[in-house]
């Protein structure tokens, strides 16, 4: 392959006149950008290595954002679509580049940590917590975890997930129901979508070895209940990804197998949404029959009919807080660990239970 050094050579100038052709042509006199040009082209060159020209500057400019989801699937969730707006709006800011990565096959993981051009991370609440922090710092760039158990030695943004949970919780609880239902995310870190059902005293049920949001808030969840006298065991659970297919398998499966519930916990905004237009499709009025509250607060949220109560949490700030940290690290010795506030947002998808206990549909 044709050299910059053999493109000068053929032009008749320096190598220093053939990156400027290509890196700032307005420094190089017309005639001798053309030359260059005639050159290039004649050598099938295509331009400086931009893997080449980013280790000798040390700098890439561009961040890479590692997802828990494939790349398809993260344009599909509305959670993620706004958080990675957040990291693209810092991006913007410093005319850098943003590479996504997604966590999902372990390989392609790995090889993106290893392997991109960028000068930091964002770890966005992978499956593979441990091997990628590893390999992040292997790298000796900076890097933030976001939404996920990351050792004490790294950067942290989290969210108050067990607050908001027990709020939600308890705003159920206020308004007079006792039959509840949780719509979660997943429990565990396994290959199948779901959903799955976990009836009350499930035996087989297990949340230790869940991601990080999940488990916070589902312990949230717990905590309200227990103080009304309530066992999240004697609750029950179903679980799903998030993404409009698994949401509405979810709220079916849901539907189906607790028919007696007057009020469901949702952990995700699309999946309350999605259980919401199934109860309609079923002649269950949301919030006569059935009052649901969701998490994150998401755009579509107070535009679904009816409007959804939810949590509201900074999604977009979220994301920029991630970005701002790879373009200002911290020096690692100094780890700074954010703990984001979250706020129960209430609309028109909760309402006292039905006076005379029963449910249509």
């Amino acid at each position: 392959m044709a050299r910059m050094l053999d493109v000068a050579r053929t032009a008749g100038v320096s190598r220093s006149t053939v990156s400027n052709v290509f890196n700032s042509p307005e420094r190089v006199r017309p005639e001798i950008r053309k030359r260059v040009e005639a050159a290039a082209r004649a050598l099938n060159y295509g331009g400086p290595d931009p893997r080449a020209r980013a280790l000798r500057a040390g700098k890439a400019n561009a961040i890479g954002l590692v997802l828990p989801v494939s790349l398809t699937g993260a344009m599909h969730h509305s959670y993620l679509r706004n958080f990675i707006g957040g990291v693209a709006e810092v991006c913007d800011e410093h005319h850098a580049g943003l590479a996504l990565l997604s966590a999902v096959d372990r390989k392609a993981a790995a090889r993106g940590v290893r392997e991109a051009l960028v000068d930091g991370f964002v770890l966005h609440n992978p499956a593979e917590v441990e091997m990628l922090v590893a390999l992040a710092e292997r790298r000796g760039l900076p890097f933030v975890a976001v939404d996920m158990d990351a050792p004490a030695h790294v950067s942290s943004i989290l969210l108050d997930n067990r607050g908001g949970a027990r709020r939600a919780a308890r705003h159920l609880l206020d308004l007079g129901h006792r039959r509840f239902a949780v719509l979660s995310l997943l429990l565990e870190r396994t290959g199948d979508s779901g959903p799955f059902y976990h009836p009350p005293g499930d035996p087989d049920r297990r949340v230790v070895e869940s991601f990080h949001d999940t488990r916070e808030r589902l312990a949230g969840f717990a905590d309200a209940l227990a103080d009304a006298g309530i066992a999240i065991g004697d609750v029950p659970i179903v679980e799903s990804r998030s993404g409009d297919e698994d949401a509405a398998r979810g709220a079916a499966l849901l539907l189906d197998r607790a028919p007696e519930v007057t009020a469901v916990l949702a952990m995700a905004d699309d999946s309350a949404i999605a259980l919401m237009e199934a109860a309609r499709r079923r002649g269950i009025a949301v919030p006569a029959d059935l009052s649901v509250v969701g998490f994150d607060d998401i755009p579509q949220a107070s535009l679904s009919v009816p409007p959804l109560t939810t949590v509201a949490q900074p999604i977009r700030e979220k994301g920029r807080r991630a970005a701002h940290y790879v373009f200002n690290p911290h020096p690692p010795a100094e780890p700074q660990h954010v703990v984001l506030p979250v706020e129960l947002v209430v609309r028109a998808s909760t309402a006292p239970p039905r006076s005379d206990g029963r449910r249509r549909g």
